[in-house]
């Protein structure tokens, strides 16, 4: 499994990004993080994002996911815009890197609860294929 991490600031600098392998080995994805009730893409993000965008345009045919996600703090209507602009926001990224809009599909997860820290909740999926 192959792991990439970068700062989103000061409570998330080992969580930040990371970038990993399915079960399979065969599909890979990528997981941003964002600070709470945040949407924004710092530049370690965004690099993320490219990384993901590159695979992407090597496989023009393959299918793009971006799954966005929130934490279950607010209400589930305030969870499902944020984890949909965020998702938007990644998509666009992907868009300005190359990728046709045609292959990315937009998910929206809402609040999720988190494992051991609030940040888990706070994230976009980016997955490339099938």
């Amino acid at each position: 499994m192959r792991r990439t991490l970068l700062s989103l600031g000061l409570s998330l600098a080992l969580l930040a990004a990371c970038a990993a392998e399915d079960n399979l080995g065969q599909h890979p994805s990528w997981v941003v993080f964002f600070t709470e009730d945040g949407a924004g893409m710092d530049p370690a993000a965004r690099a993320v994002v490219s990384e993901a965008a590159s695979l992407a345009n090597r496989n023009p045919a393959a299918p793009v996911l971006v799954a966005g996600f929130a934490d279950p703090d607010a209400t589930r209507a305030y969870n499902r815009a944020l984890s949909e602009i965020r998702a938007q926001n990644v998509a666009a990224a992907l868009g300005e890197d190359g990728v046709a809009p045609a292959c990315i599909t937009v998910a929206l997860r809402g609040g999720v609860p988190f494992i051991a820290f609030p940040v888990e909740s706070r994230r976009v999926e980016i997955k490339v294929g099938p």
